[in-house]
């Protein structure tokens, strides 16, 4: 689904009332522990408060929920042994195949993929070079990667942790001069491509003419859909990819795709090997056929799920919009996270309350719900939402906005 179709939808939707059926793809059953015949709820039994999520996928909020489909596969999964590496070399052919990579691996997040997609570029295809990283010097590895100064997000502490000097640019000009016997490889940070003055075309330009590979961070950047291949058949070298995020897989797994030659390079740094340093970064069976079904199951049904995130908006919507001085307003972020976003605004003459006010007590609600704060508004997802939750989401809204 291209960009410009993703909010086509929206002059279709239904109005409020009967919208969803509380039946989706999309959803997952919650099911209860059992011990000795004894349902268990742990997040109570421990004491950990939880909430709708109705704000991002953050890490910190414990991504996205998996799909039914993936936790059948990490159930079924757990219960056979098979050896790792068979395990990645088909999981990953798969991937590379539906992604239009060469190949592929599945990692423990994309910050693992950015590492070990640099320590593959450092080491090559030698074992000893690879168990020498982080510690460069007298290695014969080159030492610096190229990255631009409005990419700076912080996740070049991948890169770092291989050892690297990072070596920071903003002009072409400046792109030009850094480039010299050291450099190893070339950064791109996706979600931060209009912050920095070279965009992909030029970038891959540069990198193609001095042999040098180009590495692109994707994290959250799908949907939509098409991007799953897009930056390979752009003619990125590596690629590497979230698997919590939208795509509901694994809340720890990512991918690393690309050029054979490299993600085999990569796989020398990666458990099962022991004396390496992506071992910390091991990702287990269930994981890898998790993510796999995830990203099968994403390009199957992402446009089927679109339009359904797209009526959960709709009832929100249609339930907040007549209230006196509140306007709303849905948005796709052009980049990163590109997904349905409400904002619910209002005259803060008329409703004297502050968006943080808002935010404050709904998550301190029962059940709580977080989402995201302005000066006099507050936005908000559904996609990770379970079905029938947005439904709670607009009442609660709708209730405290009622109240001021």
């Amino acid at each position: 689904m291209k960009r410009r179709d993703l909010l086509k939808g929206l002059s279709v939707l239904p109005l409020a009332g009967g919208i969803l059926s509380g039946e989706s793809a999309t959803g997952a059953e919650v099911k209860a522990v059992v011990t000795n015949g004894v349902k268990r709820d742990l997040f109570k039994e421990l004491g950990i408060r939880t909430f709708i999520n109705a704000r991002a996928t953050l890490t910190m909020m414990t991504g996205s929920l998996m799909q039914d489909e993936v936790i059948e596969a990490i159930n079924n999964s757990s219960r056979r042994y098979c050896m790792l590496d068979e395990l990645q070399d088909k999981v990953g052919a798969k991937i590379a195949e539906l992604c239009h990579a060469e190949a592929a691996t599945v990692t423990s997040g994309a910050f693992s993929a950015i590492m070990l997609g640099t320590a593959g570029v450092l080491s090559g295809n030698d074992p000893a070079k690879a168990a020498m990283i982080p510690h460069l010097e007298g290695s014969g590895m080159k030492t610096e990667v190229i990255i631009q100064k409005g990419h700076n997000i912080g996740y070049y502490q991948a890169m770092k942790n291989c050892g690297v000097t990072m070596v920071w640019v903003e002009t072409r000009e400046d792109l030009d001069r850094a480039i010299n016997s050291k450099t190893a490889m070339m950064a791109f940070m996706n979600c931060n491509t209009n912050a920095g003055q070279i965009k992909h075309k030029e970038w891959l330009e540069v990198a193609k003419k001095n042999n040098i590979p180009a590495l692109i961070d994707i994290a959250a950047d799908v949907p939509p859909i098409e991007n799953f291949w897009k930056f390979n058949d752009m003619g990125f070298d590596l690629v590497c990819l979230s698997g919590g995020k939208a795509i509901r897989g694994p809340q720890s797994s990512g991918v690393l795709m690309g050029r054979k030659d490299l993600i085999a390079a990569a796989r020398i740094s990666a458990a099962p090997r022991g004396s390496t340093i992506g071992r910390g970064h091991k990702v287990n069976k269930e994981e890898i056929l998790g993510l796999y079904v995830a990203i099968e199951k994403f390009i199957r049904t992402g446009d089927e799920e679109w339009k359904f995130w797209l009526k959960q908006i709709a009832h929100i919507e249609n339930t907040v919009k007549n209230i006196k001085s509140v306007k709303t307003r849905i948005f796709v972020p052009e980049i990163a996270n590109s997904t349905p976003n409400l904002e619910i605004s209002w005259d803060p003459a008329i409703l004297a309350v502050t968006g943080k006010e808002i935010q404050e007590r709904l998550s301190k609600g029962e059940p709580g719900i977080e989402l995201n704060a302005g000066k006099n508004n507050i936005s908000l997802v559904t996609f990770i939402m379970v079905p029938g939750e947005e439904k709670i989401v607009a009442a609660r809204i709708k209730e405290e906005l009622l109240k001021v």
